[in-house]
């Protein structure tokens, strides 16, 4: 499972976006964005690079 922290996430529609983004990246299995702690998990073998690239292509920024 990958784990990436996501800066500017605050409210559910943020972790909305951020689960629809996460799920496109090819090889994305389950999502899960904890807004409390500013995560997001991914199972399965996406490509961190194209994770990191969807997520600020949705507007939030990945540290």
């Amino acid at each position: 499972m990958l784990t990436l922290t996501v800066k500017g996430m605050d409210c559910q529609h943020c972790v909305e976006t951020v689960t629809r983004a996460a799920s496109a990246v090819p090889g994305a299995g389950a999502v899960a964005v904890d807004l409390a702690q500013g995560t997001v998990s991914v199972a399965g073998t996406p490509d961190e690079a194209a994770l990191r690239a969807a997520i600020e292509r949705a507007g939030y920024d990945v540290a």
